[in-house]
């Protein structure tokens, strides 16, 4: 027992030895007890054994030497040499520093970091998986999806709606938007040769079925449904090869007034980054009122002149305007139509005036924002003179510099009753002594507004049915800053100063609205989106471009292995984009690489360059980027979803709504392909399994439609906004309108967009 506990006594004091690079003769000079002086003499004997044999042998005892990680040599070098062969190959290698006569001091150095093995199936490898405890309410929305790709590679929350192991051992994600991929292909018994021909048969069920059907929904609605190979139709069948679920998935929009929003704005827009230091400064609460806006990550002022932010003729038709006949195309029917309501007034502009509107570029000052227009702002008070009748009794405008060229009081016509002075500002007192009447102020309008003035103001519709007048040249803040949800929804004047010029107006009380604060405020605003850009004040602007928050807080992991994988390190992550057309006027601006195509075929080859790299790492660095997005579009243009009229609003210069690059499908293959949907899917699904061979391992793919048939909910829409042209303009009668908008077509619209909502989509890990 008493050698047991010598023995390991010995070793303990061996390792404290080493720990604190002490010899043997080192610790000699200090007092020991004498039972530990004896356990010192008996370890001395016992080394001198083998280090005396190991004397004879050189080469061996340098071997070791070299092996040994201690700062100081052992005193057990020579011990159990099979036993210290294999320990001393997992040390790190020592080269000697100092003669033995230094106190045997010795340098550490430890050969390069190697890249981490690949991990294989079933150990240690990613996975994304569905759970039935998930946390699953309804179906997955775009975003939902958007979000999966920023917490696997960048500093996005977890999702609760599916699983995600090893997250560290993701080396690559691809995304593949297909519009017209519909979740009826994937239905058994589903005829995808005359698909076109059924597939909206659900739309025409009686609106009681369907509120029944929307209140009994079950789980089996939003789940998602495992892919039985066959069940599918034989076109579709690698999906169930490739994909393990068919995912339900919700486009972004608004189910009241029967609208969709972008799902590709959806996908590659994230929320912008929360301020930390003015959280921490509200004690730690984001704090109430309206937040202001911020420029995004990566965001670049680009100066633009006010004439680019003219309202057409059709956005004055939509808001309500009554559009001067000089913007209505001549020979047109509309102009041929148009009869000036009784009272009304034009301004003096003509045909020639419309089209020498633009001041010669020599008579522009450089940099000037105003492109030598005059720039007026209004802003007009109303008061009631019947039921829904407003009546103008004050007009204020001011000039670009804020001064005030016009602020008159107005007596209406017909008896007041009501001044609203809660919102105008006007009493009965103020009125009292006025003789102006609409016709005096028509009269200086018209003296005032020439061909070459601009008007500004919010909502300025209201405005000139107030005072009868029709100008050709408008700026509307309320068509600059749209609302977050889209028309018919408009953001006030209050919210847009407090949000974007920090500015609180409109306070209310006795006094009311102060007209001339309005219309200087309006003119703020359309200074700041002159200096600021197109994108200011919209939804791109209240986020972050995707490729750029991968590029900004893209993470590494010590699983990904290379000289930054230290563990959870912000390095920034490169991406790809891949469209139709150029990706770069889009969305893809934000990407590493882009690459423009004029074919699902292209689009194919341009994923596997971003994937695996150019031989020569020219343009896609040697093993390819780590995140690629790619839409493919032949079935979208085959189904008919594409949206002509943004390809011929691109072609004429202007841009392509979706965010993307433009480009279409050539005419006669546009044609060709119009009722073979069936061999579109085919093609379709020999180009994902093209994509998905040539994947590396530990590549999650995801692919999405991005929504479902919209082609009944656009035309609803087209009829509605007709109907609200001729609804708002001023002489028309309701029985003579063109288009009746009743509640059966309104609830007809609203389930159109549902079924325009309802997208699908895979996902899988390589």
């Amino acid at each position: 027992m008493v050698t047991y506990l010598r023995n390991k006594i010995h070793r303990a004091k061996t390792i404290a030895r080493n720990l604190l690079g002490l010899s043997i003769d080192d610790s000699a000079t200090h007092a020991d007890t004498p039972a530990m002086a004896d356990d010192d003499k008996t370890a001395s004997s016992a080394a001198a054994i083998p280090a005396a044999a190991a004397a004879g042998d050189d080469a061996t005892n340098q071997s070791h030497s070299e092996r040994s990680s201690l700062k100081r040599a052992s005193p057990h070098d020579g011990h159990d040499d099979e036993d210290m062969t294999a320990a001393a190959e997992k040390k790190p290698k020592t080269t000697s520093k100092e003669d033995d006569e230094g106190g045997e001091w010795q340098t550490i150095s430890r050969g390069s970091k190697k890249q981490k093995k690949l991990p294989r199936p079933g150990k240690n490898y990613p996975s994304i998986t569905f759970s039935p405890n998930a946390r699953l309410q309804s179906k997955i929305g775009v975003s939902h999806l958007r979000d999966l790709v920023t917490y696997i590679f960048a500093d996005g929350t977890g999702p609760q709606w599916c699983a995600v192991t090893h997250r560290p051992a993701f080396r690559k994600i691809v995304a593949v938007m297909v519009p017209g991929l519909e979740e009826a292909m994937f239905k058994a018994g589903a005829d995808l040769a005359k698909f076109n021909e059924t597939r909206d048969d659900d739309l025409d069920a009686p609106p009681a079925e369907k509120q029944l059907q929307q209140k009994h929904a079950s789980p089996d609605d939003y789940y998602p449904r495992a892919l039985d190979k066959e069940q599918l139709p034989e076109a579709l069948r690698p999906f169930a090869d490739m994909f393990p679920h068919l995912w339900p998935v919700k486009t972004p929009g608004d189910d009241r007034h029967g609208k969709m929003h972008s799902p590709m704005a959806a996908f590659l827009t994230t929320p912008a980054p929360k301020d930390k230091s003015k959280q921490q400064q509200n004690g730690g609460s984001s704090g109430g009122g309206v937040k202001p806006a911020r420029e995004p990550s990566g965001w670049k002022n680009e100066r633009t002149r006010i004439t680019e932010y003219l309202a057409t003729a059709s956005e004055l038709a939509e808001n309500g305007y009554l559009v001067h006949p000089a913007m209505l195309p001549a020979g047109a029917a509309a102009r041929e139509s148009f009869r000036l309501p009784e009272g009304w007034a034009l301004t003096r502009v003509d045909d020639a005036a419309v089209a020498d509107g633009p001041v010669a570029e020599a008579e522009v000052q450089q940099g000037s924002v105003t492109a030598g227009r005059t720039v007026l702002a209004l802003d007009c008070e109303m008061c009631l003179t019947g039921e829904a009748e407003f009546a103008l009794t004050r007009i204020s405008i001011v000039d670009w510099s804020g001064d005030v060229v016009l602020d008159e009081l107005v007596r209406p016509a017909k008896p007041i009753t009501d001044y609203l002075t809660r919102f105008s500002g006007i009493t009965e007192e103020m009125l009292a002594p006025v003789t102006t009447t609409l016709a005096d102020v028509q009269a200086r309008l018209l003296d005032l507004l020439t061909p070459q003035t601009i008007l500004v103001g919010h909502s300025l519709e209201s405005d000139t049915k107030a005072m009868q007048l029709a100008h050709p040249f408008i700026v509307d803040t309320s068509l600059l800053f749209p609302h977050p949800r889209g028309p018919p929804l408009k953001s006030s004047l209050k919210w847009l100063a407090e949000k974007y010029l920090g500015r609180s107006i409109q306070k209310g009380g006795a006094s009311g609205h102060n007209s001339i604060e309005d219309a200087r405020t309006c003119l703020d605003l359309v200074k700041q989106k002159c200096e600021k850009g197109r994108g200011w004040g919209t939804s791109d602007a209240q986020g972050e471009n995707l490729f750029r928050r991968l590029a900004r807080a893209g993470t590494a992991y010590k699983a990904q292995g290379g000289d930054a994988a230290l563990g959870g390190v912000e390095v920034g992550k490169t991406s790809g984009a891949v469209d139709w057309g150029d990706p770069g006027k889009g969305y893809g601006a934000g990407a590493t690489v882009r690459f423009g195509c004029a074919s699902d075929d292209e689009v194919v080859e341009a994923v596997l360059r971003c994937v695996n790299g150019d031989a020569d790492g020219r343009e896609v660095r040697g093993g390819g980027v780590d995140f690629t997005w790619a839409r493919f579009r032949e079935l979208e243009a085959a189904q008919g979803w594409w949206n002509t009229n943004r390809i011929e609003k691109k072609a004429s210069g202007g841009s392509d709504g979706g965010g993307g690059g433009g480009g279409g499908p050539p005419p006669d293959e546009e044609k060709q392909d119009a009722d073979d949907v069936e061999g579109c899917v085919r093609r379709l699904t020999e180009r994902i399994q093209r994509i998905h061979a040539a994947l590396p391992p530990c590549t999650a793919l995801i692919l999405y439609s991005g929504s479902g048939d919209p082609r009944r909910m656009a035309a609803l829409q087209a009829a509605q906004a007709q109907w609200r042209k001729e609804y708002n303009t001023p002489g028309r009668k309701w029985d003579e309108l063109s288009v009746q908008w009743t509640d059966v077509e309104e609830q007809a619209l609203k389930r159109a967009a549902q079924k325009a909502r309802s997208g699908i989509g895979f996902i899988t890990v390589k």
